[in-house]
């Protein structure tokens, strides 16, 4: 989830997912390095959080865990 998008936020987007469908994953991307914002991604609801420029090895470490997550509560 991009936190800066030009109608809604991902802030915005989050909350409306949520609504929708609780058990989906979140993962917020910023390039955004304000104190709090992690906490505020995942405040909002959203279960993880990258920086941009993204680490490509953190990302995949990130995607898989969640992956691996996800394959649980389908299964």
């Amino acid at each position: 989830m991009d936190i800066q998008m030009p109608i809604m936020n991902g802030y915005e987007a989050t909350q409306i997912i949520r609504k929708i469908n609780e058990e989906v994953v979140i993962i917020a991307l910023t390039a955004g390095v304000i104190t709090g914002e992690k906490e505020k991604c995942l405040d909002m609801g959203m279960n993880d959080f990258i920086l941009k420029p993204i680490d490509k090895e953190y990302f995949e470490i990130t995607l898989i865990k969640w992956i691996k997550t996800v394959r649980k509560i389908s299964v």
